[in-house]
């Protein structure tokens, strides 16, 4: 009689214990559907420059020559080029032409205007392009014109894909003006840039 409510205590506990399972659900381990998630982008590292583009600039030139012969002005004009990119370096090549009006020694020479060929190198930031700069300028005096080179720095920023805003400092050096030894020239230009790329 003992075993016998023994065997029906244990199956009544298993019963129960069962039941409890099967109530609660499957004896099955649940199976996991995978979350669908939408892919994130990786961020862009770098923007595509690559193209031409034309545009004007508005600034300010300082000449320093020896002597008197110096003097400082507004300047205004426009330029274009084409830049290439290489990932994260761009190579480009670029024109530009400023109208001034510089008075040297107090109006004994002018500097009327300067036209310049340049070949740029720079850093691809992404939606910022910096830059260094040099190349051939023309000056045209009331002497004649004066040729010379020049260095420099820039920066671009993508305002849109097709609109850039910018700045740029030169510095040049115009050797012997007027035909006189020893008569050089410093000017420095800095120039603010909005340009069209396309």
């Amino acid at each position: 009689m003992k075993r016998t409510m023994k065997f029906a205590s244990a199956a009544a506990v298993a019963s129960f214990a069962m039941g409890g399972a099967a109530f609660a659900g499957s004896l099955e381990e649940p199976m996991v559907e995978p979350m669908m998630t939408m892919p994130v982008a990786a961020p862009a590292m770098g923007g595509d420059w690559t193209g031409f583009y034309t545009g004007l600039q508005l600034g300010y030139g300082d000449a320093d020559g020896p002597g008197a012969l110096d003097g400082n002005n507004g300047l205004y004009g426009f330029h274009a080029g084409y830049d290439y990119d290489f990932g994260k370096f761009v190579l480009g090549g670029e024109i530009d032409y400023d109208k001034t009006d510089i008075d040297l020694a107090g109006g004994v020479a002018n500097i009327d205007s300067v036209a310049r060929a340049k070949i740029k190198g720079g850093y691809d930031l992404g939606s910022t392009l910096i830059y260094a700069t040099g190349g051939y300028a023309l000056a045209d005096t009331t002497g004649g014109d004066e040729d010379g080179a020049f260095y420099g720095i820039g920066m671009s920023y993508k305002v849109t894909e097709k609109y850039t805003v910018g700045a740029e400092l030169l510095e040049h050096r115009f050797n012997d003006i007027g035909g006189v030894g020893g008569n050089d020239l410093d000017a420095t230009t800095f120039t603010v840039r909005g340009s069209l790329r396309f």
